[in-house]
């Protein structure tokens, strides 16, 4: 069938919509300009409420299914996490009118290989957030960085942050789910990717928008 000039070639195919998809997310890793970047992480408290907050995309494994944050190991968003490790990611991309949807299961990740990567290949400057001499969100009597004043407005030396590496934690989402809306004139497209475990693959069906 011929498409109405304008439209993609994945307006109506559910197979180039799931690529796209995973295309708009894995720019969210090299490209910083990219809305995927930056990405809505949603987790879900003691209170049975959903906490929302915008986070760093550092890695993405088609593969293994997985996003990978980084996150302050005395948050409270670990201690809530290691309670009820549901998650969702929502991304919106404004230029390509995409928005994508995820859910899944956060593992935390403050030891290992994987974190001691993760924290050796970030930059001085992004691991000096984890200086901090108390935990985020911990009430202060006047605004701060909470970073010790030595330290404040400079680049840390790799000598100098080797005390704070337990402050680090990598946050591994696990996807299960992947709906896609895309929004045209022509009408919109909307689709939901799961993953079946049983048989190693994902199953995707169109939903109305």
């Amino acid at each position: 069938m011929n498409l109405p000039h304008g439209l993609p070639a994945y307006y109506d195919d559910l197979a180039l919509s799931f690529e796209e998809a995973w295309g708009l997310i894995a720019a969210g890793v090299t490209n910083r300009k990219s809305p995927s970047h930056m990405p809505v992480v949603g987790t879900v408290d003691g209170f049975g409420v959903p906490q929302l907050r915008i986070m760093i995309l550092r890695d993405v494994s088609r593969e293994a299914r997985t996003l990978r944050f980084h996150t302050d190991s005395r948050s409270i968003k670990t201690e809530q996490i290691g309670q009820n490790p549901a998650t969702s990611v929502l991304m919106y991309d404004p230029a390509a009118k995409v928005q994508i949807r995820m859910t899944g299961t956060t593992h935390l990740t403050a030891t290992g290989a994987l974190a001691d990567t993760a924290w050796s290949t970030s930059t001085p400057f992004a691991r000096r957030c984890y200086m901090a001499e108390a935990a985020p969100g911990t009430p202060w009597a006047k605004p701060s960085s909470g970073l010790p004043d030595w330290i404040e407005g400079k680049q840390p030396e790799e000598e100098q942050l080797v005390d704070y590496r337990s402050n680090f934690a990598a946050l591994l989402v696990e996807i299960e789910t992947i709906e896609w809306l895309y929004l045209a004139n022509a009408g919109h497209r909307r689709a939901r990717w799961q993953w079946d475990a049983a048989h190693n693959l994902w199953t995707g069906d169109w939903l109305i928008p």
